[in-house]
């Protein structure tokens, strides 16, 4: 079988292009071959054809990079197309960046009336709205993957795609790379390099986006939660890190907070944490929640996030509402050292049953289904 995967750009620090580098480990020996279709990629060893034109502005960007996408699909003898961008000549698409009309919805919720009047007029947002409508729409999709039970219901509720042809698979991990030993491996070191106590709580988070991922609504509940020993790690590249940063000095909470910028490998930083707490607007399914149940951390995360079906409230973690920033800020205060480790050992075992193989096996039944060996 021959399958195309269509990702505009890769970044190391991406979740769906981790989730495709997982993918793709996990089928040596299935009989798949892949072709990566994509603007820029880097670190992929295999075979790459690079769609590339001339553009201004994401607009353009991302309107030529699916021409060009859909010109290579129509003269190549894949099987099957999956893309991980909106693109109608795909047979596969793979909702990892959720349904935007929703984000749009989210994202209002949070904003005054110039920010909602600034979404209104972006043409950006027509364009993406558009491409969504097109590619649920399209007669070639056979199959849409959804990486939470979430992401499924809106797909169906807005473009009221058949019930069969929306598959759920949530993404896999590797548990012997995020595995609760990285805390003896690392803890300390990490400690004694950020300067935080030994026995000091920690609270971790990773990603990108500060405000769509709430850092700036997670660095407010850590000034109010009153954990005086306690520490906020923040890992992540974002052009509004000098504001986050700003906002920690004015609440006083500058030397307990720390701004650790985007890091190529994050398992040490799993293993210096106690807890996990990512409160996002809208999240379909961030690999980095994943990751840190894995290595044993209860995670705290909204209901606008796909993870949030993993959480059995208060034994594995908590799920508070993305702008209830005084609720973040108690939750934050029950999450001390000896109630995270309880609480992380019930995490570790909910993500023992998300391993790639059982990732590849779903959809390697899906590819099947589609192409018949």
């Amino acid at each position: 079988m021959h399958l195309a995967l269509v990702r505009q750009r890769y970044s190391a620090y991406g979740g769906a292009e981790r989730f495709i580098e997982r993918t793709l480990r996990a089928f040596g020996g299935q009989g798949v071959a892949v072709t990566v279709l994509a603007r820029e990629w880097v670190g992929y060893p295999g075979n790459v054809v690079r769609c590339d034109p001339f553009y201004i502005g994401r607009l353009w960007r991302d309107w030529s990079f699916a021409r060009a996408v859909c010109r290579e699909v129509a003269r190549r003898p894949f099987d099957l197309v999956q893309s991980h961008e909106r693109i109608a000549c795909c047979d596969i698409y793979r909702a990892g960046d959720g349904v935007h009309a929703q984000w749009l919805d989210n994202r209002r919720a949070a904003l005054g009336p110039l920010g909602r009047l600034g979404l209104a007029l972006n043409p950006y947002h027509d364009y993406v709205l558009a491409a969504e409508r097109r590619l649920f729409a399209s007669p070639r999709l056979r199959a849409v993957i959804c990486n939470s039970r979430m992401v499924k219901d809106e797909i169906r509720a807005r473009f009221g795609t058949p019930e069969a042809k929306l598959h759920v698979v949530y993404n896999g991990i590797d548990l012997e790379a995020f595995n609760p030993r990285l805390r003896e491996a690392h803890r300390a070191a990490m400690r004694h390099k950020l300067g935080i106590p030994q026995l000091a709580p920690v609270h971790l988070f990773v990603g990108g986006g500060f405000e769509r991922k709430g850092v700036f609504r997670l660095v407010e509940a850590f000034a109010r939660s009153g954990q005086r020993d306690a520490h906020l790690v923040v890992v992540g590249r974002d052009k509004t890190k000098a504001s986050a940063e700003r906002l920690a000095s004015l609440r006083g909470i500058a030397s307990r907070v720390h701004f650790a910028g985007a890091q190529l490998d994050v398992q040490p930083w799993y293993g210096a944490a106690d807890s996990f707490v990512l409160p996002s607007l809208y999240d379909p399914f961030p690999n980095a929640a994943l990751e840190a149940m894995a290595c044993g951390l209860p995670v705290v995360v909204t209901p606008q996030c796909g993870t949030a079906e993993l959480i059995d409230e208060g034994v594995n973690g908590f799920v508070v509402e993305a702008l209830a920033i005084d609720a973040l800020a108690e939750t934050l205060a029950r999450l001390d050292v000896s109630t995270a480790q309880a609480m992380g050992r019930r995490a570790r075992e909910r993500a023992e049953g998300l391993s790639l193989q059982s990732m590849t096996e779903h959809l390697l039944a899906i590819y099947r289904s589609l192409v018949p060996v």
